[in-house]
């Protein structure tokens, strides 16, 4: 159903029971999946795809980047499946800069004013709470949980399951199953009631709480990538501390949220 009131473009794709509220305004070559619901007042701009059963409530935007290098380029927002985006988010067009495009997984919450900028990737199952910013290129696991009011520093990445508690500001990455808070977050050790309430196995967890800690704080002594690689070869069953220590594999150059 399309109420009246709504404005619909050229080259729009609807799907199968699409709901469109009043006085929502889709822009020219979106594409609404099956099952996707835009209550009122909800305002898509350029390519914007929506994964079928996502439900994006009034005066969200999906629109273009906030960001004085953009010129007009053709580039898209794409939003999975199963989506709840709830009242004033705005997720924004990637740009030249990040292959052109922003991504947002499957089966995510974005509570009301949540912001996304160009070029961020965001995974499945994740929750921002009310107010949780990401600036430009930002790269998001799945099932990260991050609080109220929170922001996340342009280019860092937070890892799978990563906890990031309201009111903080992240300014480095974050490793899985990683739990930060505060005005310059500190990294705070592992989740492990998160992981505890995923039914991840509890001696692993345990042990990979105690690994991570001694690479972070450096009891153990010697350089950081030492350390990791020490901590690579002596626990090669722990599939948890394996995925961190991937993580932080992957780019050597990086720094992250100090350990405190």
């Amino acid at each position: 159903m399309i109420h009246k009131t709504a404005i619909i473009g050229e080259n729009v794709k609807i799907g199968k029971n699409v709901k469109i509220g009043a006085y929502s305004v889709i822009g020219d070559g979106a594409v609404l999946g099956d099952n996707v619901e835009l209550k009122s007042h909800v305002i898509t701009e350029g390519r914007v795809t929506i994964g079928e059963g996502t439900v994006i409530y009034p005066f969200a935007s999906l629109s273009y980047p906030q960001t004085l290098k953009y010129e007009g380029e053709d580039s898209e927002v794409i939003i999975g499946k199963n989506n709840t985006i709830r009242e004033y988010v705005t997720i924004q067009h990637g740009t030249t800069e990040g292959g052109m495009a922003t991504k947002v997984g499957d089966n995510c919450l974005f509570m009301v004013g949540v912001h996304i900028a160009h070029n961020c990737i965001v995974g499945n199952n994740v929750i921002f709470a009310n107010y949780a910013s990401l600036a430009g290129h930002v790269e998001i696991g799945d099932h990260v949980i991050i609080g109220g009011l929170s922001a996340v520093q342009q280019f860092c990445r937070i890892g799978a399951h990563a906890m990031i508690g309201g009111v903080s500001a992240v300014t480095r990455d974050l490793v899985p199953y990683g739990l930060a808070s505060s005005e310059r977050a500190h990294f705070q050790g592992l989740n492990l009631i998160g992981m505890n309430r995923r039914g991840f196995d509890k001696k692993q967890s345990l042990e990979a709480s105690k690994i991570v800690k001694d690479i972070f704080n450096g009891s153990s002594g010697g350089v950081f990538n030492k350390r990791v690689e020490i901590a690579k070869e002596s626990y090669p069953e722990n599939k948890v501390l394996q995925e961190i220590i991937e993580f932080i594999q992957k780019d050597e150059t990086r720094t992250y949220c100090k350990f405190k």
